[in-house]
This record gives C-alpha cells, sequence and structure tokens, in this order.
C-alpha cells in the first residue's frame, strides 16, 4: 500500500450527519413539530412516500453509532441540534428531555475520545416558527438568537466548535423560492427577507455563543459550486458569474463586509428592503472559519442567447456522476479552497461535507462493496492535500455522511454513507468505504 499526499499532524479527520436525517423519534420526549414533520407528511413531497420519523433511530441509538465512529478512529463528529427538540415552540419553554439528549450524545463521544463539532440549523425550522412567519420574518432570527443561548450555555462546558447555520442558500432557495424543501413554498418575496433574515441570525448569535463559552470557535457552513462557463464567450462566461453570485458571492461577500454583490442587488433590488440599520455590521462579524460543503461543480451555457449565436461549446461536464446526477469533479474542491483563501482570506476552512450517493448493494457475504466511493474520496482528498500544499488553511474534512439516511426530498432513495443502514432492520454495516476512510485516519495520508 503506497501513501501519498499527508496532511498537517493536527489535521482533523471527522464524519457528518444532521438532526432530521437520521435521528428518529419525531414525536418523542416532548418535541416539537418541525417544517420536516410537516412537509414529509404532506403526500406527494417526497419521492417515495416516506418520512423521517423513524430515519435511522439515531435517538434510540446513538450510542452504538458512537461506538462506529470510535472504529473508524474519527477525531471528531460533526452533527446539529433540532431546534425543536429543545425549543418545542422555537422560543420559551425549554424541553429539558429534548436537551438532555445532546448532553448525553456530547458526553459519550468525549469519553469516546470524539471532538464534538455542534451546528445550531440544518434546516429543521420548528413548526411554531413557520406558522408565524418563518424566516422571512425578522422575529425568527431573533428566535435564533434565544434558541443558540440556551444551547450553547448548556453545552458549552464541553463544546468548543459551533456552526451557525448550514447551507442557508438552501434554505432560502429550495425552501422559499424552488419548493422542493420544506417549507415548500415558491415566492421571491419570502425568498429575498429569509436569506437576509439567515444570514443576520447568524451574525447576531455569534457573540451570543462566545459570551456563553469562552475561547468558542465559531463559523458559517456555505454549499459552495464551482461555476465553469461552457465556452469563452461573453454570454457564458455572463452568466457562470451570475450562477456564482446567486449561489457564492450572495453569501459570502456579506459575510466578510463586502455587502450584497452589486450584481444581485441590481436583480433583486428588494433585498435592500429588508436590511435595517446595523445589520450588515452584524452579518460581517468576524467568524473563526468557514465550513464548506463541496459536492460537484456546474458547468454554464448561456440561455441568452440563440445556441447558433453562441461560440461552440468547449467545456462539458464528464460522464461520471453521481446517483444525485452530479458531476464528479475533485479538481473543484481544490479551485474553490483556493478562492476562499486567496480571495476572502478566511482565518481558517473546513471540508465539512464532502460525499457521493451511489446505488449500494449488500452482497451475500454481507460486504457492502463501494469502489466508486472509495474513488470518489481517494480524489477529492488529494485535492484538499494539495489545497493545503499551496497555502490554504484547511483544518479538517468530514465525510458526507457517516450513514446512509433519509435525503430529503429523495426520501431513501439516495445513499450517501460510509455506513450501510439496512432501513428496515435498522442494521448498521460499514462498507468498504468506511475500512478505506479508517486506513486514511490512520495514515494521515491519502493511500492508495
Amino acid at each position: 500500500m503506497t501513501e501519498s499526499y499527508h496532511f498537517p499532524e493536527d489535521f482533523i479527520w471527522g464524519a457528518a450527519t444532521s438532526s432530521y436525517q437520521i435521528e428518529g423519534a419525531w414525536d418523542e420526549d416532548g418535541k416539537g413539530e418541525s417544517i420536516w414533520d410537516r412537509f414529509t407528511h404532506t403526500p406527494g413531497k417526497i419521492e417515495d412516500g416516506s418520512t423521517g420519523d423513524v430515519a435511522c433511530d439515531h435517538y434510540h441509538r446513538y450510542e452504538e453509532d458512537v461506538a462506529l465512529m470510535k472504529w473508524l478512529g474519527l477525531h471528531a463528529y460533526r452533527f446539529s441540534i433540532s431546534w425543536p427538540r429543545v425549543l418545542p415552540e422555537g422560543r420559551g419553554a425549554v424541553n429539558p428531555k429534548g436537551l438532555d439528549f445532546y448532553n448525553r450524545l456530547v458526553d459519550a463521544l468525549l469519553e469516546a475520545g470524539i471532538t464534538p463539532y455542534v451546528t445550531l440549523y440544518h434546516w429543521d425550522l420548528p413548526q411554531a416558527l413557520q406558522d408565524a412567519g418563518g424566516w422571512p420574518a425578522r422575529t425568527t432570527a431573533e428566535a435564533f438568537v434565544e434558541y443558540a443561548r440556551i444551547v450553547a450555555e448548556a453545552l458549552g462546558d464541553r463544546v468548543r466548535h459551533w456552526m451557525t447555520l448550514n447551507e442557508p442558500w438552501v434554505s432560502a432557495v429550495v425552501g422559499y423560492l424552488h419548493g422542493r424543501h420544506a417549507p415548500g413554498h415558491t415566492s421571491l418575496e419570502e425568498m429575498l427577507p429569509a436569506s437576509h433574515h439567515l444570514l443576520l441570525a447568524h451574525g447576531w448569535s455569534m457573540p451570543v455563543i462566545r459570551q456563553a463559552v469562552p475561547g468558542a470557535e465559531v463559523g458559517l457552513v456555505l454549499n459552495l459550486w464551482p461555476h465553469t462557463p461552457a465556452s469563452r464567450s461573453f454570454a457564458d462566461r455572463q452568466a457562470a458569474y451570475y450562477g456564482d453570485g446567486f449561489l457564492n458571492r450572495w453569501y459570502l461577500d456579506p459575510i466578510t463586509g463586502r455587502g450584497y454583490p452589486a450584481d444581485m442587488v441590481a436583480r433583486f433590488p428588494r433585498l435592500l428592503d429588508y436590511v435595517q440599520d446595523g445589520d450588515m455590521e452584524a452579518i460581517a462579524t468576524p467568524i473563526d472559519f468557514l465550513g464548506i460543503n463541496y459536492y460537484s461543480r456546474h458547468v454554464i451555457r448561456s440561455e441568452d442567447v440563440p445556441e447558433a449565436e453562441n461560440e461552440p461549446q468547449e467545456v462539458f461536464a464528464s460522464d461520471d456522476r453521481t446517483e444525485m446526477g452530479w458531476e464528479v469533479y475533485p479538481e473543484g474542491l481544490y479551485d474553490m479552497l483556493g478562492r476562499l483563501h486567496f480571495d476572502y482570506r478566511f482565518p481558517a476552512l473546513y471540508v465539512t461535507e464532502n460525499g457521493a450517493a451511489f446505488e449500494d448493494v449488500v452482497g451475500e457475504d454481507g460486504c457492502v462493496n463501494d469502489p466508486r466511493r472509495v474513488a470518489y474520496l481517494c480524489e477529492h482528498l488529494r485535492a484538499a492535500s494539495r489545497a493545503i500544499a499551496a497555502g490554504v488553511p484547511l483544518k479538517g474534512y468530514f465525510v458526507w455522511s457517516l450513514l446512509d439516511n433519509f435525503e430529503w426530498s429523495f426520501g431513501y432513495t439516495k445513499r450517501f454513507g460510509i455506513v450501510h443502514v439496512d432501513f428496515d432492520t435498522l442494521e448498521r454495516t460499514p462498507k468498504a468505504s468506511a475500512e478505506y476512510y479508517r486506513k486514511v485516519i490512520r495514515a494521515n495520508a491519502v493511500v492508495e
């Protein structure tokens, strides 16, 4: 076995999950309803008609899952808190049983020698807050600050690493404009304030977390996709720049004090209707690190000019695609990490999600061989190592995901886990990719 692409001695190797996708126990021990509970119980919203009512039953099986993490040799585990499990109505009375679950999980992780990395919001907004206006309402950002304080005070004696939001673009755009995620709305007039209030919740909550947790490292997690023009034509380059603005710069620029991108404001002028005095300063509160969720890139062909009038297409996405239809493009991770460092100068970066969905089969021998996922991880880890060698302050890597889980609007039809989950019996079976990742962690290097 040849070792190559070594990582720094203090590099953090982890795995990531989210509360709604794995916990189950959707209405147990005083938990309130989330927008995903409501959405999945609405017929026609989920591809296979399923819900996250049970999911991986992590709520009852977390000790088994922590044992799997220890076997893998994980240094860290990134998980999210279910807001309605802690505050059933979104604010006000705390549910002690819900908070106790996360206390027990954190204690189990620490006992196993695994550092907890907590994400406060991974899309499961309390339904009570949605009923009161959801993220389009400024009051939801105020409620988030209250929630962040409660969780930070409860766990902050043991948890030092905090992430405010996961992928606010998805919450705002896919949830309020595209309608494919909870709450399933399709309104630009809701998406614009939702986007702003998500960032405001992030900015407002950071000093609250830092006050509750001396020495805390607090950051934000964004889903970032390189946008590659399909040709050198002005139309394709302009379309790619627009796509980058809508998905990437819309969030990167304000958190680094640059404000909303001028080209996005020109296209969506009403965005500024929701900005009040002091908002942009709060959003630009310096973060300790940025988390990047990277999966693929977009190759952009302009739709504004007829194909016959555009230059011939020169760049094409590879036919090597995951079950999500996403191109396998590890070079995009290298490019994006370099951009984040050299263009934005974040003090530290983590790859907080990276992985692939493939059609996995349990063999007659009980094993799950997933060579394409192994190759995916290998190539992306090489890209990460190259970025570090180029000077990028990449501090850790979290594979997505520890477990096969409920994959949002796709239900249980897409498997991202390095551990296979039988959704009938809930039996966990480490895949070949788990064995591979275990070797990588032991070697602290990409292994062949």
